[in-house]
């Protein structure tokens, strides 16, 4: 897959982690996304329990998933280039996390390559986003999320968007995908914004879900 060398300083190295939570479409659409992107060099964690969920959710295989990363690492490498601050990365994404993932980097559990990878990005300040796929939620799973607020992560569950009208699941994902890709300083246009030129404007009335 080429080596990460060559493209230091020339596009940001963005980590994609998958884990066994559901949703894992939002992962695998925001991998097609930024492979379409020049200036972004992907690097995919793919966990155990997120292999398992390619096989129950998806139509794709967990070798073609890994087909869309720029460069891929296996799970339990805590020897993987993305597991040290002094490898240059630009920001890490958790889509989907499960609250097992988000609990282990609170509590500073890294002996597994996702929460070690998420801890670096803690560390060194840079942008961590945890789309957590969890409800409802009980008062230990706040805690968990409050207290990955406060080390600096950014809580992103994926809540769908109606405002724009999606007429399939992929004009909800790909909504999704672009809020998210915001977070983290990346601008794509995958789907309207909300009072921008050629946007989604103001509509009344209760039959706004309606043809």
């Amino acid at each position: 897959m080429g080596n990460a060398r060559e493209a230091e300083g020339a596009r940001r190295r963005v980590i994609v982690a998958i884990t066994g939570a559901s949703g894992v479409v939002y992962g695998a659409r925001l991998l097609e996304i930024l492979r379409e992107l020049d200036t972004v060099e992907s690097h995919l964690i793919l966990s155990r329990a997120g292999r398992l969920t390619v096989q129950q959710e998806s139509r794709i295989t967990a070798a073609q998933l890994s087909k869309l990363a720029d460069f891929v690492h296996q799970p339990t490498n805590l020897g993987a280039p993305v597991s040290s601050g002094s490898f240059k990365t630009y920001a890490m994404l958790i889509v989907p996390c499960s609250i097992k993932t988000a609990s282990n980097i609170a509590a500073g559990n890294t002996g597994e390559l996702i929460s070690r990878a998420a801890d670096v990005m803690l560390k060194e300040r840079r942008p961590l986003a945890i789309a957590i796929r969890e409800t409802p939620l009980h008062r230990g799973h706040l805690e968990t999320l409050a207290k990955l607020a406060g080390l600096g992560a950014i809580i992103f569950p994926p809540v769908p968007g109606f405002y724009h009208r999606p007429r399939s699941i992929g004009d909800i994902v790909d909504q999704t995908c672009m809020r998210l890709l915001d977070q983290i300083g990346i601008a794509v246009e995958t789907a309207p914004r909300w009072g921008e030129d050629d946007g989604v404007r103001a509509i009344g009335g209760v039959g706004a879900l309606g043809k």
